[in-house]
């Protein structure tokens, strides 16, 4: 027998519901801007430090070939220190880089605070050629300094070097100064002078330990400027004084050495080294 419609089961009856599908994702576009920018940031840090890592790791390459990986090897450190002419260029790159960064640091302290402390005729003018010449470029300054040295005479060497690492020193040991001049408490030092302290008292006593590390920033950043600038002295040096990186820079004329890599990885180091010593100090309060 057929079932009847009115024993039919109510489940059967009733229509059955469609499936929902989940909704489609949408675009996030914060999402994708937000890769985008780790992507484009990651692409900028591989261009500006692969090169360092690729010479730092072939400055231990047994091999003499650049591209070819043939070991590890300590080789072309002890070919470096065995070159008499490349200990001779470092040993007055070191010297002048003293020099250049005593002086500087101490005509820059001087004059950091003359800014903060005078009001003087000229003293806008001073303040900003000091930025025009930290944003010159090295071959307007180097140029400027040879047409200078030639107009007086002045024989081309280790002064001729001095004077115009010192020239492009200084407004950075300025800067460094006058930017932890300005931060200072002026109440310190109005409180050592109702103490009775003379001025001179006043600025060994509280001046000079606040400002010190600065200072000390300052030298490091002075140093290391003198120490790794190649336009400038290539233009100012004479025959009879050669730098580390004019002697660098002959050899890859000729041919890049592996001692190049070897003495371009002791350079970082170096920098490095200095880099963090004057960061450390200049947060030390």
């Amino acid at each position: 027998m057929k079932a009847s419609p009115q024993n039919a089961s109510p489940a059967s009856s009733q229509p059955a519901q469609p499936v929902l599908q989940p909704p489609a994702s949408r675009f996030d576009s914060k999402q994708a801007f937000r890769w985008f920018s780790r992507g484009y940031l990651g692409l900028i840090y591989a261009l500006l430090y692969l090169p360092i890592i690729i010479l730092v790791v072939m400055s231990f390459n047994k091999s003499k070939i650049g591209y070819k990986w043939g070991g590890f090897s300590l080789k072309w450190y002890q070919s470096l220190f065995e070159n008499e002419a490349m200990i001779q260029a470092f040993l007055h790159s070191i010297w002048l880089g003293l020099a250049a960064a005593t002086v500087s640091t101490f005509i820059g302290t001087l004059a950091a605070l003359a800014l903060h402390r005078y009001d003087f005729r000229g003293k806008g003018l001073l303040n900003g050629l000091l930025f025009v010449l930290m944003m010159s470029p090295e071959i307007v300054l180097a140029i400027s300094l040879l047409a200078l040295f030639l107009l007086v005479g002045f024989q081309l060497g280790f002064i001729s070097l001095l004077i115009s690492h010192i020239t492009f020193c200084l407004p950075f040991v300025v800067i460094t100064v006058f930017a932890r001049l300005s931060s200072l408490d002026e109440r310190l030092m109005e409180a050592a002078r109702d103490l009775g302290a003379s001025e001179f008292t006043m600025m060994r006593t509280v001046l000079i330990p606040v400002i010190f590390p600065a200072v000390m920033a300052g030298w490091l950043l002075a140093f290391t400027l003198s120490l790794d600038d190649v336009v400038v002295s290539t233009f100012v040096t004479g025959p009879s004084f050669e730098i580390l990186p004019l002697r660098i820079y002959s050899m890859v004329r000729v041919g890049l050495k592996p001692e190049v890599n070897a003495v371009g990885t002791l350079l970082l180091a170096a920098s490095l080294i200095l880099v963090v010593i004057s960061q450390l100090l200049l947060r030390k309060r």
